[in-house]
């Protein structure tokens, strides 16, 4: 079973910047769309950015302009470059991937990675 690990979460001021990384075990990531999701304490997990196998991107309207999501397949990675963050991004992030040809999305979660926006 894939394993999910984030990392690169921390404190930052508003309008401070981030890059999280999150490493799949395995050698299927490459046959995966990836996903960032976070979720804020008391609310629903939000999908935040998506990144196909080939690379094409998709965010939500409010971090458009201000993340990045990005995959090395070769490193089995996804990363999200998070830029002018606001108090609103405060969340625990996780990434989590669709199988290309069926949807079937990673059996399990990763522990996340805690971004805290605040000055």
């Amino acid at each position: 079973q894939v394993q999910l690990v984030e990392s690169g979460g921390g404190l930052v001021q508003p309008g401070g910047s981030l890059r999280l990384s999150c490493a799949a075990s395995g050698s299927i990531f490459r046959f995966y769309h990836m996903d960032w999701y976070r979720q804020a304490p008391g609310k629903q997990r939000e999908l935040v950015a998506s990144i196909t196998s080939g690379g094409t991107t998709n965010y939500v309207d409010s971090v458009k302009g201000r993340f990045t999501i990005s995959r090395d397949n070769a490193k089995n990675t996804v990363y999200l470059q998070m830029l002018r963050l606001e108090p609103e991004d405060t969340a625990v992030y996780y990434c989590n991937g669709r199988h290309v040809v069926t949807g079937v999305a990673f059996g399990s979660w990763g522990q996340g990675t805690q971004v805290t926006v605040s000055s």
